[in-house]
């Protein structure tokens, strides 16, 4: 990740964080990591409608506007309670007034950003990476948002020597510090998918070439 940069997430890498030993969701455009909410808990049955969710996205909880728990005129009472219609989970208050309910945990899990790890991508895109050196080829799914210096970090598992290698788009030099839009690589998915084109053989390729100095790995 570059200096400074937030941390972009593609939908699948928050998916794999599924289980109560491991659970991520986001919100709002927001990814969280709530194991130690988990762990803290464990055991808890107001956790089950968070781990029912785990890996994906609940912005569909949230009021986007005030950035908390949808609210509801409860029918019976005529008072306004937490929209929870999955049933209440941590840190919600019971409808009623309840001597067993700690509201000491001071911020909300849902406010409190020591569980950010970074940000949903708005939109991903696949592109396909190719060493002219090997002739090998992959295709990897990266954040639109992300620079080439962080995509590069996501290629370092295919090749762990991939800062050695000067990054070409038709040609041309990659800005490093730019984003593919940036460096003038266009998001095409709308078109080919309106013609139909909707596979690997038309996916834009990066060419890499070796600059013979591994000082860079």
């Amino acid at each position: 990740m570059a200096k400074g940069r937030p941390k972009y997430f593609t939908p699948n890498e928050v998916s794999v964080h599924n289980t109560i030993d491991d659970l991520w969701v986001s919100f709002l455009g927001r990814v969280y990591d709530l194991t130690p909410l988990c762990e803290k808990y464990k055991g808890d049955v107001l956790l089950k409608p968070i781990i029912s969710e785990a890996g994906k996205d609940i912005s569909h909880w949230f009021n986007p506007k005030l950035k908390d728990i949808r609210t509801h005129v409860d029918p019976l009472t005529g008072c306004v309670l937490p929209y929870t219609p999955h049933g209440r989970f941590i840190h919600i208050p019971p409808p009623c007034p309840a001597s067993d309910w700690a509201n000491d945990f001071g911020r909300p899990w849902w406010k409190d950003e020591t569980y950010n790890v970074g940000i949903l991508s708005k939109k991903t895109r696949f592109v396909k990476i190719i060493n002219t050196l090997t002739s090998q080829d992959e295709v990897i799914e990266v954040c639109s948002e992300e620079i080439m210096k962080e995509i590069l970090d996501r290629y370092l598992t295919y090749n762990e020597h991939a800062a050695s290698y000067t990054w070409k788009y038709n040609g041309r030099n990659l800005d490093m510090e730019q984003t593919l839009e940036e460096n003038g690589i266009c998001d095409e998915d709308e078109e080919f998918y309106e013609l139909g084109m909707n596979d690997e053989t038309y996916i834009q390729a990066i060419n890499l070439y070796f600059n013979d100095d591994l000082t860079e790995a």
